[in-house]
């Protein structure tokens, strides 16, 4: 039997709302969820957790809520938050979570859009920004508010998370709750994730609960990982990626997930839960690489003389693996006893000494980021997808990738190139289609399935894909060449200095780019290299940082053609985030503002 065939035979029949049932029944004094790190850490069980879920669902029930309803969540990560999504989702409704950095504007945008029926606020900055819209909204029925002092008074659409709940928490099982678990069935939409809009007007797109969990399995095929994965949740709920690792994923294989409400506490958080499974997207394995790069440098020259070896070993396998040669047995031998006594203890000081699978996404990573990685044991595998495909449509696993390529279809899913190079996707992570501004669910496929992705790629012989970039993001010269913006980005991201860099060119003679300085990275990289300055704007000034800066893009232009080579570039102090706005909140850049924001910038290079 294929993989594809265990999958599909896994997926038949099953939902969100069955599987978790079977946890509480099964594994019901498992751990589900833990909030936060240390001593002051709360862990809820599988059947805790289900019957938090019974509560609300009844609750929600009498609120008015019912099938197709959507329920908006503007809240941080929590228990909570779970809680709220899994009980819209055992009324049949739509659960959509918002972006904490969504501006009011922003907000008002997606909630007249989803003609949103509940909104779920946590505190008073949620509400701050959210009370200007709460008026406008005709379908509102219901605002439910985690702080009681938020109440309006008068105002019988506000209700209190805590009255709702109740004092005590019933258990699961009642005739009632079971018969709205077994009601729910697995083309039924359970999500709606808004994209992040980097090319114009967010879209609401609709996931199944058969899209989210032939996701979730066939990752568990593909590359197996231990019986109740360890995984820790830290990047923003509305993220896809988030919404399928943290919240159904681990439903799926009876996962415990780690909740790190502060990104900023992930170090510490993977060091506490060593998870056996870790997404990043680029700019944390590039901070991760930063890190254990200036580590392994500091090194006493004994220590650093018994690393070399194992690294070297390390890479050496990972290049024969990249190209599908077979690894030679006294080599592979060899690799294995000096990772377990050399690299192991360099992963377990980051936290990542069990982890069996890391992948990236979201964007491209430098390859020279990943050979760093894999030096000391840590392959991080790229996967490549959209919202529209519920996360990851291609997966590299250690039988077929290779650096700065996505890896393979995953089982059941096909991808092709259309005639103009736009990949195109067919199978069962395709999402239902978008959600349209009177309630109807617009499909976006053509008649026979395929979903144009809007991304540029390859198809290799080894069916291994490789993206070139965004289709309305190709940089088309005054002289009429094409270029990919990512192919001349990723290589300067590359060095510690950097955290951004924009390549520039549409409608110019040449190209030319804006490099951000890394606001963490680039001081500790100046420290040792004997640079004495001040704040983020000296450093950018700083003659010795322009010299290695000048020796990057000259190595990066000897890999590109003539077209493609970077003529002058501009140092910009940064730092970029979602909240400056030259970011989306899952750090991709958002082209269009960064051109129109530092406009005169780019002017002074042309």
């Amino acid at each position: 039997m294929t993989i594809a065939e265990q999958v599909r035979q896994a997926v038949e029949g099953q939902t969100i709302p069955r599987l978790l049932r079977r946890n509480a029944l099964l594994y019901p004094d498992h751990p589900a969820l833990t909030d936060g790190l240390g001593p002051d850490a709360q862990t809820w069980t599988w059947s805790r957790l289900r019957d938090e879920v019974a509560a609300l669902t009844r609750s929600f029930s009498l609120l008015g809520i019912r099938p197709n309803d959507r329920v908006l969540i503007a809240m941080s990560k929590r228990p909570e938050h779970w809680v709220v999504d899994l009980a819209a989702i055992h009324l049949g409704a739509l659960a959509c979570t918002a972006y904490e950095t969504l501006s009011t504007e922003q907000i008002r945008y997606i909630a007249h859009h989803s003609a949103a029926t509940m909104v779920v606020l946590e505190g008073p900055e949620q509400m701050r920004r959210w009370e200007p819209v709460l008026e406008e909204l005709p379908h509102l029925r219901a605002v439910v508010v985690l702080d009681p002092a938020l109440v309006r008074s008068g105002d019988g659409r506000f209700a209190a998370y805590a009255g709702l709940r109740g004092e005590t928490v019933p258990e699961a099982g009642s005739a009632e709750f079971e018969e709205l678990t077994d009601a729910v069935t697995a083309d039924r939409p359970l999500a709606l994730v808004y994209t992040s809009g980097t090319t114009g007007e967010p879209k609401g797109v609709v996931l199944t609960h058969r899209n989210v969990i032939h996701e979730s399995l066939m990752q568990d095929h593909l590359v197996e990982v231990p019986d109740h994965p360890r995984t820790v949740a830290y990047l923003p709920l509305a993220h896809i990626a988030e919404r399928v690792l943290g919240v159904y994923m681990p439903i799926c294989n009876a996962g415990h997930v780690t909740i790190c409400a502060d990104p900023a506490q992930l170090p510490l958080a993977l060091r506490a839960v060593r998870p056996n499974g870790f997404f990043g997207v680029p700019r944390v394995w590039e901070k991760l690489a930063a890190g254990l790069r200036m580590r392994l440098d500091a090194l006493p020259e004994e220590a650093a003389a018994a690393v070399a070896p194992a690294r070297e070993t390390a890479t050496r396998i990972h290049r024969l693996r990249s190209r599908g040669e077979e690894v030679p047995a006294d080599l592979l031998e060899q690799g294995e006893y000096l990772d377990r006594e050399v690299l192991k203890p360099i992963r377990a000081a980051v936290g990542l000494d069990e982890c069996h699978r890391s992948f990236s996404g979201a964007a491209p990573i430098p390859v020279p980021v990943l050979e760093f990685l894999a030096g000391i044991g840590l392959t991080v595998y790229e996967v490549w997808g959209l919202s529209e495909t519920t996360g990851s449509a291609t997966v590299s696993t250690p039988g077929a990738f290779e650096p700065g390529a996505v890896g393979r279809p995953g089982p059941g899913i096909e991808v092709v190139t259309a005639e103009d190079g736009e990949l195109l996707v067919r199978g069962p992570v395709v999402f239902a289609g978008y959600l349209d501004a009177d309630g109807a669910v617009v499909p976006a496929t053509d008649g026979d399935g395929w979903l144009a992705t809007g991304d540029i790629g390859t198809v290799n012989d080894r069916g291994i894909v490789s993206i070139t970039d965004r289709k309305k993001e190709l940089i088309i010269t005054s002289g009429g060449k094409n270029i990919a913006p990512t192919a001349i980005e990723s290589p300067l991201r590359s060095h510690p200095l950097v955290a951004y860099a924009v390549a520039v060119g549409d409608g110019r003679p040449y190209v030319t780019a804006l490099i951000v300085l890394d606001e963490e990275s680039a001081p500790l990289w100046a420290r040792s290299a004997g640079i004495e300055a001040g704040g983020p704007e000296e450093l950018a000034r700083h003659a010795d940082v322009l010299k290695a800066l000048d020796e990057l893009v000259e190595n990066a232009n000897a890999a590109l053609s003539h077209a493609e080579q970077v003529k002058k570039y501009r140092v910009l102090a940064g730092p970029w985030t979602a909240e400056s706005g030259e970011l989306t909140p899952k750090l991709s850049l958002k082209r269009r503002v960064i051109v129109d924001r530092y406009a005169d910038v780019i002017d002074s290079m042309y």
